[in-house]
């Protein structure tokens, strides 16, 4: 439920036997850790290609935005829902993924900055940067985390964040069509942090617990690669992973944009 949501770049992983097979594994026709970083940094770059059309889109061609966006919302739907029941076809569907999540998030990106940059607001750098340098340092700790066993993958702890996920998803579908009505849910909505006071704060509070929740995808990611590498999983499998690890940093990012924008309203960065 999570995943079709939102939408984790190198992945890596705890063990020394993993790493050894991972490297055994590249001579077979088996997945193996390099594999899947390979994969992942692929789709991270057809997702930054991704950005840079819908930026371009927005800017030079407005009237198109919303027709192929809505096209480009339902391929990536019935892209991510075919790779999750077939995860062999990844190799075939998660660069379209990548790509229109991509450019959902170079228009967000790029409508958030200017809506700072027309109230006065500014984010050093710009929100894209801003999001970027969150979302590898979320990378790294969440790696170093389940590298030295800190956090790990139990059912307990998947169970938890699945709960915490569905909460979510339940709340932003609820604001979504809220937003159809003209109306906007408290706290949520980025609107809440021209309210400042409490409200921005708690707002803000919200943004980061959901971030939060969104980064901890990451550990279950991580045990799932090592799992498909240990059992010697085809190496088409590497594609699957490689989705999955992008469709957490898709949201890690997305949450983190979402994230500058408040801080740039409530610390009042003027121009």
């Amino acid at each position: 439920m999570r995943r079709s949501m939102f939408q984790s770049t190198n992945p890596a992983l705890k063990h020394d036997e993993v790493w050894n097979t991972g490297i055994a594994a590249s001579n077979e026709n088996t997945a193996s850790i390099q594999g899947v970083v390979n994969k992942t940094s692929m789709l991270a770059m057809i997702a930054a290609i991704g950005g840079m059309f819908g930026i371009w889109l927005v800017t030079n061609q407005p009237q198109l935005a919303m027709p192929l966006g809505i096209l480009g919302f339902i391929a990536s739907l019935v892209a991510y829902f075919v790779i999750i029941f077939k995860p062999m076809r990844a190799k075939y569907l998660a660069w379209v993924y990548a790509l229109v999540q991509g450019a959902f998030l170079g228009t967000i990106t790029y409508w958030l900055d200017n809506l700072l940059i027309s109230m006065g607001y500014a984010a050093a750098g710009g929100l894209a940067l801003q999001a970027f340098a969150i979302t590898i340092s979320v990378l790294i700790s969440m790696l170093a985390l389940y590298y030295f066993n800190i956090l790990k993958p139990t059912k307990m702890f998947t169970t938890v964040i699945c709960v915490l996920t569905l909460g979510i998803f339940v709340t932003y579908l609820i604001s979504f069509i809220m937003a159809l009505f003209g109306a906007q849910m408290p706290f949520l909505s980025l609107g809440s942090a021209f309210e400042g006071g409490q409200t921005a704060m708690i707002g803000l509070g919200l943004n980061l617990f959901i971030l939060a929740v969104a980064s901890l995808w990451l550990i279950i990611d991580f045990g799932m690669v090592e799992q498909h590498v240990k059992a010697g999983e085809p190496k088409q499998m590497e594609w699957f992973c490689g989705f999955i690890l992008i469709v957490s940093l898709i949201w890690i990012y997305l949450e983190a944009v979402k994230l500058c924008f408040r801080l740039a309203i409530i610390l009042g960065n003027r121009r």
